[in-house]
């Protein structure tokens, strides 16, 4: 009865996005749109094959799959009827066709060129209308089910990099633990990492994404983790960075800094406060702090079936946060040559504040 409830939650929910996306068709002028991001598609129908299109028009949703997806595309979607194609672009054509479309949108982001001309030219009589971020904005405001698998997803990740510090001393390299720390991932039920993990130690840690190499840690190292777990497609993202057994006073106050910028900002967060109000709380008292020029990148971004989506927390940012949104919050302070500092926390905000869903704790820890 529980699994019976659970499946009927999912597609009650993947009703409720595709009705969202169709209440958006007036405002892009368009009789439908197609969709090809992985995340989106998954999203809106629970497929998670690798390749595929999906049609969602004012009275039918469609999904085209090749012969290798069929069977599952069954048993995940709801809600889409589904459609084989042995090419795509034909199969796209062929639907547009049938159904008499004038005006269609196209996710451009995610289609190549030469697939996107053929169609084009095959469709002759109707108007493609190319739509960037409008689709993956779809999915900025996360659901209770997607809450509940993000907050899964950082437990994992939590319990991952737990078991891997105690391997971490000087000796061992950024490779090595690297291995250890995806192995735990596995161990605790990942299906993936979230990304390339970044372990970083030493002058690598003023490298924002620097890539694991044979360097061996040394005593009075920085030492730069960022890493995250995947739950049912849905991503944690965290960085922790460590002091290896000992800490000279200039770390302790830089790492002190970049620890209050992540602090206030955190604090800040909730809705209705603009995305670029989070970055400026950041860069100014990392600024204010005198290393305002080794601050080289954006305070945040948004995480849920992909590690990196809307909405961008920068200084030219144009979003709002709104209630059910998740960001992540990530000064750092890279001094080259030397070493650098990076805090990261992932964050659901809520009307008058947010809770942190990443779990490791965030003051200096030497291991």
């Amino acid at each position: 009865m529980d699994y019976e409830r659970k499946e009927s939650s999912e597609s009650s929910a993947r009703e409720s996005r595709i009705e969202r996306v169709r209440s958006m068709l007036p405002g892009f002028d368009v009789e439908g749109i197609f969709f090809f991001e992985e995340a989106n598609i998954r999203y809106l129908t629970g497929f998670a094959g690798s390749d595929g299109a999906l049609f969602v028009g004012g009275e039918r949703t469609l999904l085209l799959v090749d012969g290798r997806y069929t069977t599952q595309a069954k048993a995940e979607t709801t809600g889409c009827d589904i459609i084989k194609f042995s090419d795509r672009t034909e199969g796209m054509a062929g639907t547009i066709s049938d159904l008499r479309l004038k005006r269609v949108g196209i996710e451009s982001p995610s289609i190549d060129l030469n697939s996107y001309l053929k169609l084009r030219d095959r469709v002759e009589n109707t108007s493609l209308k190319p739509l960037s971020g409008e689709t993956e904005r779809v999915r900025m405001i996360k659901d209770g089910g997607e809450a509940s698998l993000l907050r899964k997803a950082a437990i994992m990740a939590a319990r991952a990099l737990g078991e891997t510090l105690g391997h971490i001393r000087p000796g061992i390299t950024e490779r090595d633990i690297t291995s250890i720390l995806e192995m735990k991932m596995r161990e605790v039920g990942s299906e993936k990492p979230s990304f390339e993990t970044i372990v970083a130690s030493g002058a690598n840690t003023a490298l924002p994404h620097a890539v694991p190499g044979p360097r061996e840690i040394q005593d009075g190292d920085f030492l730069v983790i960022d890493y995250g777990t995947v739950c049912k497609g849905y991503h944690s993202d965290e960085t922790c960075t460590f002091a290896i057994r000992s800490v000279t006073e200039k770390q302790a106050a830089v790492y002190a800094i970049v620890k209050d910028a992540h602090d206030k900002a955190v604090d800040a967060v909730k809705a209705g406060i603009a995305c670029r109000d989070i970055d400026g709380i950041a860069r100014k008292y990392i600024g204010d702090a005198g290393y305002g020029e080794y601050f080289s990148h954006g305070t945040g971004h948004g995480v849920g079936l992909n590690v990196h989506e809307p909405p961008a927390v920068f200084e030219r940012a144009e979003d709002v946060l709104e209630e059910g949104m998740v960001i992540t919050v990530e000064p750092g302070v890279y001094i080259p040559g030397l070493w650098g500092v990076r805090i990261e926390d992932t964050v659901m905000v809520e009307k008058d504040g947010c809770e942190i869903l990443t779990k490791m704790p965030k003051d200096l820890r030497i291991l």
